[in-house]
């Protein structure tokens, strides 16, 4: 991989996307970062070039294919390569019982985590393939080995995610392609209060973590620019579990 990477990263605008824009940044990467808000897009773009790096917002929604596209082919007008690629736009849905579920609440989920992920990766695939090298990480959950009652969609979604990124794996293999995953436990992010209603339901969910605490998006991302990185070259078709201890038993 380049000295100056160049690295394009969907769901930028929040949580674990946003802090991993700033990990990039801190590793001399230039960056595309991705989302639907195009304000907070311009603004995160305008602190990551105030730190030095070399950024650029470019407005899209993962569930629409011709975004993707314009985002990808965007991504190369403006840096001429994509050497790392971080889908990490998702939607956690409404809490449900499996009874009460419709198709217009999976579609909410499952537009964004999963097509979203196929889209991102076909039109990465598309350049990386082509320029011989490449490294895309998706983003996955704890959720994604287990189940959850009441958040089926979501935990469904997140398997689907794994699935992907392993068939797109071995397709990827012979181009030089390496497709992996990180998979989070419970983060210190907006989704997190989301899920968890209150302060006192929060506590009693962080108690099951083994190590007593959520972890940060910056944990995250440092686990991201690793999995993207020549420092783990032989790596693909996985999914890196970073979260506290949930999945060890």
């Amino acid at each position: 991989m380049s000295s100056h990477p160049v690295v394009l990263i969907t769901g930028a605008l929040t949580g674990i996307g946003r802090a991993t824009a700033f990990a990039f940044a801190r590793e001399n990467a230039r960056i595309v970062v991705s989302g639907r808000r195009a304000e907070e897009g311009r603004q995160l773009a305008a602190e990551l070039n105030a730190l030095g790096a070399e950024a650029e917002f470019i407005q899209a929604d993962v569930r629409f294919e011709d975004d993707v596209r314009h985002l990808v082919d965007g991504a190369m007008a403006r840096f001429g390569r994509l050497d790392v690629a971080v889908n990490s736009a998702g939607a956690e849905g409404e809490s449900a019982p499996v009874t009460e579920q419709t198709p217009e609440r999976y579609a909410a989920v499952f537009d964004t985590n999963v097509l979203g992920t196929l889209l991102g990766m076909k039109h990465e695939l598309r350049v990386m393939t082509a320029q011989g090298s490449g490294s895309i990480v998706n983003i996955s959950s704890t959720m994604g080995a287990r189940g959850a009652a009441g958040a089926s969609l979501y935990v469904a979604s997140k398997h689907a995610v794994e699935g992907l990124t392993k068939s797109a794996a071995l397709e990827a293999a012979a181009f030089g392609v390496r497709v992996n995953a990180v998979a989070p436990g419970p983060i210190e992010t907006a989704m997190l209060n989301r899920l968890t209603v209150n302060a006192e339901r929060k506590a009693a969910f962080l108690a099951g973590v083994p190590l007593k605490r959520a972890g940060t998006p910056e944990e995250i991302a440092d686990a991201i620019v690793f999995v993207s990185s020549d420092k783990s070259s032989f790596m693909t078709g996985e999914v890196l579990r970073v979260n506290g201890g949930r999945t060890a038993s």
